[in-house]
């Protein structure tokens, strides 16, 4: 009790702010998402389908007039979506894409036409060389702010003037400006597979680390679409003149990247919990719609979590929720978890029985009480790790543990619809709180060992 009254007191003067993590064991819980390589595949699987018809001696008549096309069908369609989900920073990307697209296209057609490239093809393709990873770069990590007109109308003021200045500079001094761009400045450090001027290696490496940098503290799949498509670019302007579809398909599939990102996170808000990382509600009616006939569910709810939000806050609540969101991903036996709302929890079985997952839900509970949860406060978190696991062993940081009832039910002949089964396995939930909770109960069952769960202290 004294435990509790002192975290009451802390949590009223500091306005339910101070606890700034949750270690369970020596992990200790994160708010952003993990690095995952499925962030990485399909934009690598655009790129390599890309390097693969690059590598073709040629396209016949539909792909080539496809590619033709695609940028600029990507930019309509692909601004649009970006426009309607008020993406400014994705849509300034297709366009910068585009820019260069046209503007290398036009000396790429010259060149097809005539045999040889125009008087200013040195100059415009140095300026794309210099201006795309250092663009690219900055509208990649130029974050959206809350006025979305506003933010909007920057960026396109941004890119317009450095525009106007290089069109300018490329006008008046077109010799000064492309002999400026071709010096090589730094001997010792060239080399003979350096294709492009010296410029745009600094300027790529500097965007590329940039890039990684922003996906590595906020892993996101249009991050990691974002770092992939730098690297296509890399690859693509040395060869824009040499291979013939190299500019048109990496390119397109370049802006396919961002636009397959914006997707893949839409796909995420709408089907995965952002505080568990669990799949949400949506998904769980998504897959209700295919289970079959032979399935059990089971529904599970943390026990106390009012009071403990109530005595902790809100922010300590959170962690807590990822923290059982953790235990239940572990279940084995085929199951399957979702957070139903709020600190609800589905676990879902396909093609078993109630009595064959019985045991897997027993091992998650067993484990999450089991758990000791070690609070600290946040101006008493030292700096190193090494101090910081002397005090979680000392006296210092409170203990407490967390429960959870459940109740499960398994499709019958009685319960044939999902939603049916669901309903059975909540009004055995009610039953698992009726009996003390931190226990589990089936629907129908009249006795059983009942686990009481120690109050929250």
């Amino acid at each position: 009790m004294q435990i509790r009254r002192h975290c009451v007191l802390i949590a009223r003067k500091r306005h339910n702010a101070i606890f700034s993590s949750l270690p369970i064991g020596s992990l200790t819980l994160s708010r952003l998402p993990t690095v995952s390589f499925w962030h990485f595949l399909p934009p690598l699987l655009l790129l390599g389908g890309g390097l693969l018809v690059c590598a073709l001696s040629g396209l016949n008549a539909f792909f080539g007039s496809l590619f033709d096309v695609l940028p600029t069908l990507l930019l309509l369609l692909g601004g649009a979506f970006c426009l309607v989900y008020g993406r400014q920073r994705e849509l300034l990307l297709l366009l910068i894409l585009y820019l260069l697209y046209f503007v290398l296209d036009e000396q790429l057609d010259y060149f097809r036409e005539q045999g040889h490239v125009r008087a200013d093809a040195a100059l415009v393709f140095h300026l794309s060389c210099l201006l795309l990873p250092l663009l690219y770069g900055l509208f990649a990590l130029w974050r959206e702010r809350t006025h979305l007109a506003q933010d909007l109308v920057a960026r396109f003021a941004v890119l317009f003037a450095v525009g106007i200045v290089a069109m300018a500079l490329a006008r008046r001094y077109p010799q000064e400006l492309e002999r400026w761009l071709s010096l090589v400045r730094w001997p010792g450090l060239y080399a003979d597979w350096m294709t492009l001027m010296q410029l745009a290696y600094p300027a790529f490496l500097i965007a590329g680390m940039a890039l990684l940098a922003q996906y590595l503290r906020v892993p996101r799949p249009l991050h990691a679409a974002q770092c992939v498509g730098l690297v296509g670019l890399f690859w693509m302007l040395p060869n824009t003149f040499i291979q013939p579809n190299a500019l048109q398909v990496i390119s397109s599939l370049s802006m396919l990247m961002i636009i397959v990102g914006v997707a893949h996170e839409a796909y995420q808000m709408a089907f995965r919990d952002e505080l568990t990382g669990l799949p949400g509600r949506r998904a769980l009616n998504e897959r209700l719609q295919r289970l079959g006939r032979n399935y059990v569910i089971a529904m599970a709810d943390v026990d106390h979590f009012k009071k403990f939000n109530d005595s902790h806050g809100h922010d300590v609540g959170d962690q807590v929720l990822r923290l059982v969101a953790g235990q239940l991903r572990k279940v084995g036996g085929g199951g399957k978890a979702y957070r139903y709302g709020g600190e609800e929890f589905t676990l879902v079985f396909t093609g078993k029985t109630l009595e064959q997952c019985l045991p897997y839900l027993e091992a998650v509970r067993q484990a999450l009480e089991q758990y000791p949860i070690q609070l600290r406060n946040r101006a008493q978190r030292p700096g190193d790790d090494r101090q910081g696991r002397q005090m979680r062993a000392g006296t210092c940081a409170s203990s407490v543990s967390v429960t959870m009832s459940m109740g499960v039910a398994e499709c019958t002949d009685v319960r044939l619809t999902p939603e049916e089964v669901i309903k059975a396995a909540d009004k055995a939930l009610y039953s698992a709180k009726s009996a003390g909770r931190n226990c589990i109960r089936s629907h129908g069952q009249r006795r059983g060992a009942m686990r009481v769960s120690p109050q929250v202290s």
